[in-house]
C-alpha cells in the first residue's frame, strides 16, 4: 500500500525481495549498505525467530565432532614403522611457526556468525527515509478511436499499423530511458479518450507500468476501451487529480507527459475553460510535454496544434509535432534529459530479515580461511 503525506511518500512493504548482483560494484554496494544497516540497528529490537534451529544445529556439530575424536582415539593403530630424520638439539622450534593455526582461528570465528544468521534475526514494523533525484510523472496514452490512422515507425512499431500501437511503444521507450538513468520516478499511466482512466497511479515499481503498458497495446484490449472520442483536456484534469491525491501538488519534479494524436479542438470541461484548467497546472508548477503524433503532419498540419501548442507552453512544458519516428524519438529523449527533482521515500516494513550481515562476516571468515589455507604454503607446514 502507498500514501502520500506532505511531500512524502510513504510505502507499506510486506516483505522485502531480493535482487541479483550482475557485477563486483554492485555486489560491493550490497556489503557496504548491509554494513551500514547493521551500524545504525537497535539491538533490543532484534528477534530471532529460529533461535532453537540454531541450537540445534552447533549442539549437532559438537557432537559430531567429539564422536569423530572418540571414533579416532578408540581406533586399533596400524603397525607400521616409518623412518624420521633425526631432530638435531640446533634446530629450535621457531616463534612464529604458531601462524599456522591462524586458517582453523578464522573458520572457528565464523561459526559464532553463521550460527546467529541460522537463527534467523529479523525486526518487526521498522522505517526508514530516503532522498533520490527523480520526478513524478504523469503518462498519458491517447485511445480513442482517431488513432487508428496508419503510422510507419521502423524502431517502435516495425509491425506497422495504427498510430496507437506506435504511441504506446513510445511511451514504452521513454520508460526505459528512465530506467537506464540515475533517476527514481514515480510514475503513473493514464488511458483516455472521451473520460481518462488511471491505469496505474505513482509506483516505483516499473515492471508493474511497463507491463500495464503492454496490456492496453494488445489489440483486443484497445478494441474493448469504450470511449470513442478524444478530451485531452480530461486527461490533464485526471493527473492533476492524481497529483492532489498523493499531496503532491506542492512537491517540486511534477510533470505531465501526454502522447496523442491531438485531434481534439474541444476547450470547454463541465464548463470549466482550457485557459483554467492549463492555470491549475502552471501555478503548482506542473509543465505539460505533449507529443502529438500523426504521420507525415508537421507543426501546423492539423488544426487543433495551435490551440495545444499555446495551451501547453503557458504551463511550462513543449509541443512537439511528431511526424515520423524521428521527432518521436528526438521529443523522448528531451523530456529525458530534463532536469530532475527530488524524491522523498518513507518505507515501512512489517518483517525485515537481518540475517545478511552477520551470513557475511561468517562466510567472509571461511573464506579467508580457505584463502590461506591452499593459497599460502606456510600455512600447510609442519610444525
Amino acid at each position: 500500500m502507498a500514501g502520500k503525506s506532505g511531500g512524502r511518500l510513504v510505502v507499506l512493504v510486506a516483505e522485502p525481495t531480493g535482487s541479483g548482483m550482475g557485477s563486483l560494484t554492485g555486489l560491493l554496494a550490497a556489503l557496504t549498505h548491509t554494513f551500514s544497516e547493521w551500524r545504525g540497528l537497535d539491538l533490543g529490537s532484534v528477534r530471532f525467530d529460529e533461535s532453537h534451529a540454531a541450537i540445534l544445529s552447533l549442539v549437532l556439530m559438537i557432537a559430531l565432532a567429539g564422536m569423530g575424536l572418540l571414533v579416532r582415539s578408540t581406533r586399533s593403530p596400524i603397525a607400521a614403522r616409518l623412518a624420521l630424520p633425526a631432530v638435531l638439539p640446533a634446530m629450535r622450534r621457531r616463534g612464529w611457526s604458531a601462524v599456522r593455526h591462524i586458517p582453523l582461528l578464522c573458520f572457528l570465528a565464523g561459526i559464532p556468525f553463521f550460527a546467529i544468521a541460522l537463527a534467523d534475526p529479523s525486526t518487526a514494523f521498522t522505517h526508514s527515509e530516503a532522498s533520490f533525484p527523480g520526478r513524478r510523472i504523469a503518462v498519458m496514452i491517447d485511445a480513442s478511436t482517431s488513432m487508428n490512422q496508419p503510422f510507419v515507425s521502423a524502431q517502435l512499431n516495425a509491425q506497422g499499423g495504427p498510430t496507437y500501437f506506435a504511441t504506446v511503444a513510445a511511451a514504452e521507450y521513454f520508460m526505459k530511458l528512465r530506467m537506464q538513468g540515475p533517476s527514481r520516478d514515480l510514475i503513473s499511466l493514464i488511458e483516455f479518450g472521451n473520460e481518462a482512466y488511471v491505469v496505474t497511479p505513482f509506483t516505483t515499481d516499473y515492471q508493474n507500468v511497463l507491463l500495464s503498458m503492454r496490456l492496453i497495446a494488445a489489440p483486443k484490449e484497445w478494441e474493448r476501451f469504450p470511449d470513442q472520442g478524444t478530451i485531452i483536456i480530461q486527461a490533464i484534469k485526471q493527473a492533476t487529480r492524481l497529483f492532489r491525491a498523493f499531496d503532491f501538488l506542492n512537491a517540486s519534479g511534477n510533470l505531465m507527459v501526454i502522447f496523442s494524436d491531438g485531434q481534439d479542438t474541444q476547450t470547454l470541461l463541465n464548463g470549466q475553460s482550457i485557459d483554467s484548467i492549463m492555470a491549475d497546472a502552471r501555478r503548482y508548477k506542473i509543465p505539460v510535454y505533449f507529443i502529438r503524433v500523426a504521420y507525415n503532419k508537421a507543426a501546423g498540419g492539423l488544426l487543433p496544434d495551435e490551440i495545444w501548442k499555446r495551451a501547453v507552453e503557458r504551463t511550462g512544458g513543449r509541443f512537439y509535432a511528431a511526424a515520423d519516428e524521428k521527432t518521436i524519438l528526438r521529443a523522448v529523449h528531451e523530456i529525458d534529459h530534463l532536469a530532475p527533482g527530488r524524491i522523498d521515500i518513507r518505507e515501512y516494513v512489517v518483517r525485515r530479515p537481518r540475517f545478511a550481515g552477520v551470513l557475511v562476516i561468517a562466510v567472509t571468515f571461511w573464506l579467508i580461511a580457505a584463502a590461506l589455507k591452499l593459497g599460502v604454503p606456510r600455512f600447510r607446514t609442519f610444525p
